[in-house]
This record gives structure tokens, C-alpha cells and sequence, in this order.
């Protein structure tokens, strides 16, 4: 049964909006290219877009053309207001955008170990409220939150992990009872770094690929197909509690002490560095861990620096070698500001040793994005569900 016309201009619609989406600002002439659909229909979803206050014109073609064909357009910037957090141990990042993702503000707290739950609540929680008057948000659409911890798939809240602050879970509550009206959506950090570096950073020509997590903890992110896959339970990628060699112990189900965690967590790495007589710049704008990695990186031919990120390639290659054996990526990210700051020198280091380890070949790259990859894919993620709702409220 053909669609009704209704439903055609739905489709439509939204086939427009999808490419004005991934591509940006396009003139009506491109819009017919690349859909395939007739001037007239073009222009009729165009004027019916633009009615509908999701698109406006934003410049002209370069091209030497007349007439309507020379507008170009795009989606409506100020439709919507977004935040991006970056839930850490150790403190809260915010950034908020509009709706094609142009950042207006950026902040961020520290929150001692020692700040109690209350506290450290409302510490976030202004923030966010600082950041969104300081971009001239009068109310957030959607907030996108990156934490560390197991995501519920049925319900998307956070879970009770132990070793985690209470706090933690205890903001997203507060998030939704601050901001009456606006849709938040909690994801766990290393999955949205996963989808940053797809979308912007190492793997953006892999839609098959694992990001390995190298910061305060260790976790991993599948990205199988082009999609995200987070397991029954939301667990997919904790690889802090695999068993691995050279621990001394297991780990259990409410410690990943004597997994993976322990041999490349921030903790192990600076316990490795010791065993050099290696320091770092304990004041530098990055974590301990990672400042000890980039100091080594910056000098490999000493030899305790070479000790340190030989041992170092070999514990990351162990639980590369567990992720390729069972999933065959082809492809593993070194994630994180850990892997960010041991870059291509560590990749290399990695990528040798799981040659020599497995027989299912794997590139090895380093993160492009770090630390940072965790806010941009919040703000990837809000910006998309933000989109879906606007323009599904919208049409049809």
C-alpha cells in the first residue's frame, strides 16, 4: 500500500532534516541531490520547514546561481538549549550548546573525596544552573550525563556501584527535580566517549571498533556495526573486573581489585611509575597517571622511561588481547586521558605486543579527544535526542 500524502511529507521532512543533520547548511538544489526528490517537493518541505520554525535561511550558495536555488539552509540554532556533564570521582564538567552542538559556556568543579553527599549535589547542580545563565538559557531541553558505573537499561538510571560517591547518583535526581521540563539522559562515560571518537576522533572510518578506557579507572566500549551494545544488564565493556595475570588475586563482584583495573587503573600506573623513580608535574592541567605517561612519552630513550612504557604496553596489551579474542574488532582506541597522553607511541607499543599475543589482527590508535571525549559525546547524545523530539513534535 503506497503512503498517504501525509506520510510522505512526514518522510520526507525528516529525510531533510537528517542531512541538514550530518551535513550542515545545504541550498535546495543540494537537497534535491542528494534525496533524489523532484524542485517542487523540495521546495515545498523547504517552505514547510521553514513555517514550522526548525530551519531558516543562513547564507548563499557559492555557487553562480539565482533565485531560490542560492539560499542556503540550515536547522535553527536557538531552537533548543543543551548541557553536556562529566560525572568524575573527582569533580563535575559542564558545557552547555544549542542545538547544533556551538558551545556557549564551559565549566567545571572540583569535589573533594571528603565533601559530603548534600554538598557536593548542590555544587553540581549550580553549576550546571551558573553555565546555563551565563549561555543565555532560559531553560534546557535535554542534558546529556557521562558517569562512570552501570547504566539500568530498563530504566537509564545509574546503579548503586560500590566505590563510587553517592553523590553521583544522587545528582541525576536532582538534575530532574531542578529542572522541571528538561529531559535528562545518563550514559556511562566510556560508551559516550566511544560515540565521540566515532563521530570526530580515531574511529571515525570504523563503524566496528573497541575503546579501551585508560584513566582514574579502566572500561571498555563496543561499538559492533555501527552500533553502540551495552549487554543484558548494561555491563558490556567492565573490563576493570577481568581476571588477568600478575595480580595476585580475583576480583569479586563487588571489587575489581586483582582485575584488570589493578594492573592499568591511575593508581597501578603511578605505583609502575615508582618502581622507576619516575615523577610528573603533579600540578599539570591533567591527572597524575596520564602526566607520568606523557613525561616518559617525551623521553623514550631513557631507559627507566622505556622500562616504564614497555611494562606499561604489555599490562594494556593483555586486556586488548581479551576484548580481540572475543570480538574481533579490528580496531582498539587507547581512550581516555591515558591514552591520549601516551598517543602513538604507546598505540605502537600495544599494537606490537598483541601481534606477537593473538592471531585476529587489530590496529591499535590512540585516542584523538582524551579526557574531552566524555563531554563531546554528552553533548552529542543530548543534541540527538533533542533533535529526535523537536523535529518529531514538529512534523508529520
Amino acid at each position: 500500500m503506497p503512503a498517504s500524502p501525509s506520510t510522505a511529507r512526514a518522510i520526507n521532512d525528516r529525510l531533510a532534516l537528517r542531512l541538514l543533520q550530518q551535513e550542515g547548511p545545504l541550498a535546495a538544489w543540494q537537497l534535491k541531490q542528494l534525496t533524489g526528490l523532484s524542485r517542487p517537493t523540495v521546495a515545498d518541505l523547504v517552505e514547510r520547514l521553514t513555517a514550522a520554525g526548525l530551519i531558516t535561511i543562513v547564507g548563499e550558495s557559492g555557487e553562480q546561481r539565482r533565485g531560490p536555488n542560492a539560499k542556503v539552509y540550515g536547522i535553527v540554532a536557538g531552537l533548543a538549549h543543551l548541557a553536556a556533564l562529566d560525572i568524575r570521582t573527582e569533580g563535575v564538567s559542564v558545557v552547555v550548546a544549542d542545538l547544533l552542538g556551538e558551545v556557549l559556556a564551559e565549566a567545571s568543579v572540583p569535589i573533594g573525596g571528603d565533601t559530603g553527599t548534600g554538598p557536593a549535589v548542590e555544587q553540581a547542580v549550580a553549576l550546571v544552573e551558573r553555565a546555563a545563565k551565563e549561555a543565555g538559557a532560559e531553560q534546557l531541553h535535554t542534558v546529556g550525563v557521562g558517569a562512570p558505573g552501570l547504566i539500568d537499561p530498563a530504566t537509564g538510571e545509574l546503579r548503586d556501584s560500590t566505590g563510587l560517591p553517592e553523590w553521583h547518583r544522587r545528582l541525576v535526581a536532582a538534575l530532574q527535580e531542578r529542572l522541571p521540563g528538561t529531559r535528562v539522559i545518563v550514559e556511562n562515560e566510556t560508551n559516550l566517549a566511544a560515540l565521540a571518537e566515532q563521530r570526530d576522533g580515531a574511529a571515525r572510518d570504523r563503524d566496528t571498533f573497541v575503546l579501551l578506557w585508560l584513566g582514574h579507572g579502566t572500561g571498555a566500549a563496543v561499538v559492533l556495526d555501527g552500533i553502540l551494545r551495552r549487554g543484558a544488564s548494561g555491563g558490556t565493556g567492565e573490563i576493570g573486573f577481568l581476571p588477568v595475570p600478575g595480580t595476585g588475586q580475583l576480583p569479586s563482584a563487588t571489587d575489581c581489585a586483582g582485575g584488570f583495573h589493578s594492573l592499568a587503573g591511575a593508581a597501578a600506573i603511578a605505583r609502575l611509575a615508582g618502581t622507576q623513580d619516575l615523577v610528573a608535574d603533579a600540578a599539570a592541567h591533567e591527572p597524575y597517571a596520564a602526566a607520568l605517561v606523557r613525561a616518559a612519552v617525551a623521553a623514550p630513550g631513557v631507559p627507566a622511561h622505556a622500562r616504564f612504557l614497555g611494562t606499561l604496553a604489555d599490562r594494556v596489551a593483555i586486556g586488548a588481547a581479551s576484548v580481540v579474542a572475543v570480538l574481533d574488532p579490528g580496531c582498539v582506541v587507547l581512550g581516555g586521558e591515558v591514552g591520549r597522553a601516551g598517543g602513538d607511541v604507546l598505540a605502537a607499543r600495544v599494537e606490537e605486543r598483541l601481534a606477537r599475543m593473538s592471531p585476529l589482527p587489530a590496529q591499535v590508535r590512540a585516542s584523538m579527544l582524551g579526557g574531552g571525549a566524555v563531554l563531546r559525546g554528552a553533548l552529542l547524545t543530548a543534541r540527538e535526542g533533542a533533535q529526535e523530539v523537536l523535529f518529531g513534535a514538529r512534523i508529520g
